[in-house]
């Protein structure tokens, strides 16, 4: 079995921008050569998420911010903000809730996901960020 560690960045927004990096997967893959097994995609920070969606204007650019404000808005008042002396309580609690890690299939160096089914990035800090996505590329 091998192991390739492979990385990308993106530019994100504040406040919950979402960003279809299926494609940069795919890339990592294909760079690694293995032509089957699994990818570990992770971002590495307490403030972002990694999570899978089909990526259309109203699902990904206006239902998931809608769903994600209801349940964990910016504007409340988290006692985060008063040990950091910050305003992104939120942010940690949204990287929390949809994790930082997810693990994909491969077969013939092709993702195995749904017809619509892409790999997202989720900024969920108040402000914008130069993040690095690593992808860990395990089979053979």
């Amino acid at each position: 079995m091998t192991v390739i560690f492979e990385s990308f960045k993106l530019s994100s927004k504040a406040y919950c921008d979402i960003i279809n990096i299926t494609s940069h997967v795919r890339n990592s893959i294909n760079k690694s050569g293995i032509k089957n097994g699994l990818v570990n995609v992770h971002i590495g920070g307490s403030t972002g998420a990694i999570s899978t969606v089909e990526y259309e204007p109203g699902l990904a650019q206006h239902d998931i911010k809608e769903f994600l404000e209801k349940i964990i808005p910016y504007d409340k008042n988290y006692k985060h903000h008063r040990t950091w002396g910050d305003n992104n309580g939120a942010g940690h609690l949204r990287s929390f809730l949809l994790k930082t890690s997810q693990t994909f299939p491969f077969k013939n160096q092709q993702l195995i996901l749904g017809t619509w089914q892409q790999i997202i990035f989720i900024e969920c800090d108040e402000k914008p960020r130069s993040r690095t996505i690593y992808c860990t590329i395990v089979g053979e």
